[in-house]
């Protein structure tokens, strides 16, 4: 099947919640986070205030059905992934890690940083899929105020702090890397 990715519209916000819910669906896999699927969701005026401020993309189907979005904000000289979420019709597809890449795509063009998020550290579509696209978990001495300030708000919320993590994927020009790969030049 054919996805094609381009940026969300307004006309899109109504279809994302449903979306997300979707996606959560796969909580109820893991016994202790099976209350995430039925948690409340993003609302579709917050998802149309978030196309409207913020970065986001959608995935959508040949037949002109949505299948997934990304959404991101950029704080300071980072993009911060807000949500990723693929309706477990389309999951297994490619489609979480086109989205993904698009946003690191368009990272770069606008020469940032790099990216963050926080997710579950324990879950195989969480950390384990972010680490395939060179994202790594960040020590507590590692996690910037702002992120620190997130898992805070998360655990707040009643997810479990001690599963949560925080992950970035530096963008560096190559030149500056002070780990070069193999037969790279520093």
């Amino acid at each position: 099947m054919t996805i094609t990715l381009r940026r969300a519209q307004p006309t899109d916000a109504n279809a994302l919640p449903a979306i997300e819910r979707s996606a959560a669906a796969l909580f109820r896999t893991d016994p202790s986070l099976a209350w995430l699927a039925d948690s409340p969701v993003t609302d579709a005026r917050q998802h149309l205030h978030a196309i409207e401020t913020n970065d986001v993309w959608v995935a959508e189907s040949p037949d002109g059905v949505l299948a997934g979005f990304l959404s991101a904000e950029q704080v300071d000289n980072q993009l911060h992934i807000q949500e990723l979420s693929v309706s477990q019709h389309f999951q297994g597809q490619g489609i979480g890690g086109k989205l993904l890449l698009a946003a690191i795509e368009h990272s770069r063009k606008r020469e940032l940083g790099g990216l963050t998020l926080t997710t579950f550290r324990d879950l195989p579509w969480n950390a384990a899929f972010y680490q395939r696209f060179g994202f790594e978990t960040l020590s507590p001495a590692e996690t910037s105020p702002c992120l620190l300030a997130i898992l805070r708000q998360e655990v707040a919320h009643g997810l479990p702090g001690e599963r949560r993590c925080a992950m970035c994927l530096l963008l560096t020009p190559a030149l500056s890397n002070p780990h070069p790969t193999p037969g790279q030049t520093p």
